[in-house]
C-alpha cells in the first residue's frame, strides 16, 4: 500500500518554470535590443525591464526551492515505504511460520494436554497478530478510498472504550487491569461507530505497545460545553521528542532506527488516528505528562447526546 501523491504540483511547477524561462529570455532580448537603440529608449522602459527581470528571476529561484522540497519529500516517502514493506513482510512471515511449525508438531508428534494448551495459546497469539495487521491495512485502504461517511448511531462511550481496551490487552497478552478507564456512566455520543472503534483501538494499542515495563495506560473522558468531549489516552512510556510530535501522524512513520526496533508495527496506527479524527470533525493533540515519563494523546470530538449530570465510573 503506497501513498498516492498527485502529479499536479510537480507538473504545474515544471510548466511554470518553463514559461518563466521563456519570458526571461524575451525580456533579456528586448533589453539588449533597446540598449542598442541608445538614446531612443526611455529610462523608464529600462527600469520596467529590470524590475520585470528581477521578479521573474526571484520566481525562478522560488520554483527551484519548491522543486528541491518536493524531491526531498519524495525521497523520504520512498524510504518510509521501503521500511513499511519490510515491516509488513516480517509481520506476515513470522506468525505464519510459527503457525506452520506448531501445526506440524501437533500432526507428527504426540504431545501431552498441557503442551496442546500451550500450542493453542501460541497459535491464538499469532492469529491475533495477523488480525491486527490486516485490520491496519484494511482501515488505511478504507480511509484512502474516501468512502462515503456512514450513518451516525448512538454509541455508549464507556462500552466502546471498554471493548477496545479488552481487545488490546488480549492482543498484547497483558492483564485487563493494564488499562484503567475513567468515563462518566451513561455518556452517549451520536457518531460513526466503526470510525470510533478504529480511532480508539489504535490509540490504546499504541499506548500498550510503547508503554513502560510493565505498561500502564489510563483512558480518561471529560465532557466540555457545546456537546464536546475530550478523551485522553495516557501511557507510561518514554514519551515522544518535541520535534517528532507532528511527524508521528504521517503514514509509514516510525520513530527511531529501523534496524534497532524491538516492537513490531507498520507505521499506520497514528496515521489512522489523525485521519479518522478529522473525518469525525474532531482534533487530536500529543502532550507530555506533567510529572512523570509518558505520552498523552488528547482527542476532542463533538456529538455528545446528553449533557445531563452523570456519576463518574472507573473500569479496569
Amino acid at each position: 500500500m503506497f501513498e498516492r501523491r498527485s502529479l499536479t504540483a510537480p507538473i504545474t511547477l515544471g510548466v511554470v518554470m518553463i514559461l518563466l524561462v521563456v519570458i526571461l529570455t524575451i525580456v533579456w532580448v528586448v533589453g539588449n535590443w533597446l540598449s542598442v537603440q541608445g538614446e531612443r529608449a526611455s529610462p523608464s522602459v529600462f527600469m520596467t525591464i529590470l524590475a520585470t527581470g528581477s521578479v521573474i528571476l526571484a520566481a525562478m529561484l522560488a520554483g527551484v526551492i519548491a522543486y528541491l522540497t518536493l524531491t526531498v519529500k519524495a525521497f523520504n516517502l520512498n524510504r518510509r515505504q521501503s521500511n513499511f514493506i519490510d515491516a509488513v513482510t516480517h509481520e506476515l512471515k513470522s506468525p505464519i511460520a510459527s503457525l506452520k511449525l506448531y501445526l506440524q508438531t501437533l500432526g507428527r508428534l504426540t504431545v501431552d494436554e498441557q503442551q496442546q494448551k500451550d500450542f493453542h495459546r501460541f497459535m491464538l497469539e499469532d492469529v491475533e497478530r495477523l488480525d491486527s495487521l490486516i485490520n491496519h491495512l484494511l482501515d488505511a485502504a478504507r480511509i484512502e478510498r474516501n468512502h462515503q461517511a456512514e450513518e451516525k448511531e448512538l454509541i455508549e462511550l464507556d462500552n466502546l472504550l471498554g471493548e477496545c481496551s479488552r481487545s488490546a490487552c488480549l492482543r498484547h497478552g497483558v492483564a485487563e487491569e493494564t488499562v484503567t478507564l475513567d468515563c462518566p456512566a451513561g455518556l452517549k455520543m451520536n457518531s460513526q461507530g466503526v470510525q470510533m472503534e478504529i480511532l480508539f483501538r489504535n490509540l490504546i494499542d499504541n499506548a500498550i505497545k510503547y508503554g513502560g515495563t510493565p505498561p500502564e495506560v489510563m483512558v480518561k473522558v471529560n465532557t466540555l460545553e457545546k456537546d464536546q468531549v475530550v478523551i485522553s489516552v495516557i501511557d507510561n512510556g518514554n514519551g515522544i521528542p518535541a520535534n517528532q510530535k507532528r511527524k508521528v501522524f504521517g503514514r509509514f512513520v516510525r520513530l527511531g532506527n529501523e534496524l534497532e526496533r524491538s516492537r513490531t508495527g507498520t507505521g499506520l496506527g497514528l496515521y489512522l488516528v489523525r485521519n479518522v479524527t478529522r473525518a469525525l470533525g474532531g482534533s487530536v493533540r500529543v502532550l507530555d505528562r506533567a510529572e512523570q515519563p509518558g505520552t498523552e494523546f488528547s482527542v476532542t470530538l463533538g456529538g455528545v447526546e446528553s449533557s445531563s449530570s452523570r456519576e463518574p465510573s472507573s473500569h479496569q
